[in-house]
C-alpha cells in the first residue's frame, strides 16, 4: 500500500505544479518531456506503461484516444486557447502510479476556472462522475456492473466515450498484460483485486474536447471504497 501511494502521489504532485509551467509555446513533446523530468527528480524515471511515462493530448488531438505503445508526441502549440490532458504512469519495481487531469488553457495559460462553457461542463462532469462512483461502488461490484453503469451515465448526461475498448478504467497489476478492465461482460471483482483506476475519458455530443479524470481506489477494511 505504502509503495503504490508513493508512486501515485508523484504523479499527483507532478500534476499539480505543471500547470504554472505551462505555457502558449509549449507543446505536447515539450510538456511530456517537462513530465517525465519532474517525475525523474522524485525518483520515478521509469513508467509501467510501455515507454510511455507522460501521454500528453492537446488541440487537434483532444478527443484522441491511443495506447501508450503507439503514442508519439506532436508538435503542435497549446497557443491561447485548448484543453490539455495528460496521463502519467510512474513505477518503481512493481508499485505503480495512474493519474490523469484535464487543464483548461485560457488566454495562453491554464485556467484554474475557465470561462468557456464546454470547458466548465466537461470537469464537472467528471468531478460529479468519480463522486458518484465512490458511493456506489462495493466490494461485490463487477468491474463489468462498473462498465455498464458509467457508460450509462455518460450518454445520459450527453457525453461520449473516447476510449478505443471502450472502457473506463483498469486493475491495477504488476505485469501490464495482467490488467482487468473495466469493460462489457466482466465478472471479476473489483473487490478481488488490491487496486483499480477510473478513467473515463469523454466529450461532449457535439463538442469539440476530450476530458480525462483518472485516480486509483482501493477498499478499505470496512469494504468502503477510497482513493490511494
Amino acid at each position: 500500500m505504502a509503495e503504490h501511494r508513493k508512486a501515485q502521489n508523484a504523479a499527483k504532485s507532478v500534476l499539480d505544479r505543471l500547470p504554472e509551467l505551462i505555457t502558449a509555446r509549449d507543446t505536447e513533446q515539450s510538456i511530456a518531456t517537462k513530465a517525465h523530468e519532474m517525475l525523474r527528480e522524485l525518483g520515478y524515471p521509469d513508467t509501467w506503461y510501455y515507454h510511455c511515462p507522460a501521454l500528453v493530448l492537446l488541440g487537434s488531438r483532444s478527443c484522441l484516444s491511443v495506447s501508450g505503445k503507439a503514442y508519439q508526441a506532436s508538435d503542435e502549440a497549446v497557443g491561447l486557447s485548448n484543453l490539455i490532458t495528460i496521463d502519467l504512469s510512474p513505477t518503481h519495481e512493481q508499485y505503480w502510479g495512474d493519474c490523469a487531469r484535464s487543464f483548461p488553457v485560457e488566454h495562453g495559460r491554464v485556467a484554474v476556472r475557465p470561462e468557456n462553457i464546454e470547458f466548465k461542463n466537461g470537469m464537472r462532469f467528471l468531478e460529479q462522475l468519480h463522486q458518484k462512483m465512490l458511493r456506489l461502488v462495493h466490494p461485490e461490484t463487477s468491474f463489468g456492473q462498473l462498465f455498464e453503469w458509467s457508460n450509462v451515465c455518460i450518454r445520459e448526461s450527453g457525453f461520449v466515450n473516447l476510449d478505443y475498448r471502450s472502457n473506463v478504467g483498469h486493475s491495477i497489476a504488476v505485469r501490464k498484460e495482467d490488467r482487468q478492465f473495466i469493460e462489457a461482460n466482466n465478472q471479476v471483482k473489483l473487490g478481488d483485486i488490491p487496486f483499480f483506476s477510473f478513467e473515463p475519458f469523454v466529450r461532449l455530443k457535439g463538442g469539440n474536447w476530450g476530458f480525462k479524470h483518472e485516480d486509483v481506489f482501493f477498499f478499505n477494511q470496512a469494504g468502503m471504497l477510497e482513493m490511494l
